[in-house]
């Protein structure tokens, strides 16, 4: 796999651990020898970040949902999955924040709200409220619901909370269940949005939406906040994966002087 296929490392290790479990629990056999095999390391890189100029220049390029999307991505550090997730119940105005649902390692947390895009977020809200009964008059007006709620609550899936924050614009056969309703916006649709939008604001930077959930995270480290809270609001189980952050903030060669300029 290195050699040949040339995968990541993760990868790499995920392979081993299918075979040690193919081996052990399914052929019963203990591959005592393999355990001082040591594991690919991952690869240690400084996430790309957008300046504060930069990340302002990117938004501007966008409009409608997706510039309240991408706002979320950075004003809140969602992922991308979780940001076209969202819920109309997970946006709270009395608290300024979003709940997020199932993140990363099917855990929820909560995050900050930002105050400029409250009067965004209603307005959508209202659209999402508009578009919800016209598929009810129209027969439609369910959601997915996880966990197989819907067995428990069979109303749960057209009531208003549960609806998206972000729909789709259009109706689909849902294969699960095989009824017609409404998804959310799917992750590409925003994800080519904003990688448009970094080439019309002339950014060169190797850039994604995660650029914003790293920006974020780098900002607020920034203005002073303490590590254990930013961990707390991306969501991660170890410290050391925020630490990551702190690489970035560290001057390095930004504070020496060439010799050529002296």
């Amino acid at each position: 796999l290195a050699n040949v296929g040339r995968v990541a490392a993760s990868t790499q290790n995920q392979a081993l651990s299918a075979l040690l479990f193919l081996y052990r629990q399914v052929l019963g056999v203990d591959l005592a020898y393999i355990e001082g095999i040591e594991r690919a390391k991952r690869s240690s890189r400084v996430p790309v970040v957008f300046t504060r100029e930069e990340a302002g220049r990117v938004l501007a390029q966008l409009e409608g949902a997706h510039a309240l999307m991408a706002g979320l991505l950075y004003g809140a550090g969602l992922r991308v999955m979780e940001c076209v997730r969202l819920r109309v119940k997970d946006v709270d105005f009395g608290y300024r924040q979003i709940t997020v649902r199932d993140g990363k390692g099917e855990k929820d947390r909560r995050t900050v709200l930002p105050d400029s895009l409250a009067a965004s977020l209603e307005r959508q809200l209202q659209g999402v409220r508009s578009v919800h009964e016209e598929d009810l008059r129209r027969g439609y007006g369910g959601v997915h619901l996880p966990y197989a709620l819907d067995r428990k609550y069979p109303n749960a899936a057209t009531e208003s909370a549960w609806q998206w924050l972000f729909p789709a614009s259009k109706i689909s056969l849902d294969p699960r269940t095989r009824r017609l309703m409404r998804h959310h916006i799917s992750s590409d649709v925003l994800q080519r949005a904003v990688k448009a939008a970094i080439s019309r604001a002339g950014i060169t930077k190797k850039a994604s939406c995660h650029t914003f959930r790293h920006s974020f995270a780098t900002h607020l480290l920034e203005s002073g906040y303490d590590i254990r809270t930013v961990q707390e609001l991306l969501g991660h189980a170890d410290v050391k994966t925020t630490m990551l952050y702190t690489h970035v903030l560290n001057r390095g060669g930004r504070g020496v002087r060439s010799p050529l300029d002296a």
